[in-house]
């Protein structure tokens, strides 16, 4: 172990102009992570979703919606079933989204993939288990079947609880800071 910690000083010749190039690569990690308000994204703070503008659309209308006394964004897009799978589906999807804004390789649609589509599915029966209960869908519906249990809410609720945006430059207020503070005190004084 000592051979191996050895190894890695440099020589004495080399000593400042390491020393330099470790501060000035430590100083851009540092100034990325904040850049990039790095510390938000462990927080289920909805307005995390629009560091990026392109999700300021679904931001608005779930601002308007119903769910938004009683549901952030990480409450229907992330698994809640353990705490480690929660931050390693934000990690996962986080470094995807990350990478796809970094390169600017976003498309015009914003979609969600499979993955997401189940965790959201799964969220909705978290939440509302008690209300689309079996006996509940027997009853609104005499002639259930079965095969019911194989869709997805999101067939029949997709504009819930923010609607769909066919095209980021269909939503020519994108790029307006839509903070839900300032949107709350704009409704106040309305």
């Amino acid at each position: 172990m000592k051979r191996l910690f050895h190894w890695l000083i440099p020589p004495d010749i080399w000593k400042p102009t390491v020393s330099v190039l470790m501060g000035i690569f430590i100083g851009l990690g540092a100034y990325a992570f904040y850049i990039s308000k790095a510390p938000s994204y462990l927080s289920d703070n909805p307005e995390t979703c629009i560091n990026c503008h392109v999700m300021n659309p679904q931001f608005n209308d779930w601002a308007h919606s119903s769910h938004r006394t009683i549901a952030t964004c990480n409450d229907c897009h992330v698994p809640h079933d353990n705490f480690l799978n929660k931050y390693l589906f934000k990690m996962k999807d986080g470094l995807r989204h990350a990478t796809i804004f970094t390169m600017r390789s976003e498309s015009q649609s914003i979609y969600i993939l499979d993955a997401g589509k189940q965790v959201v599915q799964e969220n909705c029966i978290r939440c509302h288990e008690r209300v689309v209960g079996m006996e509940y869908l027997m009853a609104v519906q005499p002639n259930f079947d079965n095969t019911l249990k194989e869709r997805h809410c999101l067939e029949c609720h997709r504009e819930t609880p923010h609607s769909r945006v066919n095209s980021i430059s269909s939503t020519p207020n994108a790029l307006v800071n839509t903070s839900l503070e300032s949107r709350t005190e704009r409704e106040e004084e309305e």
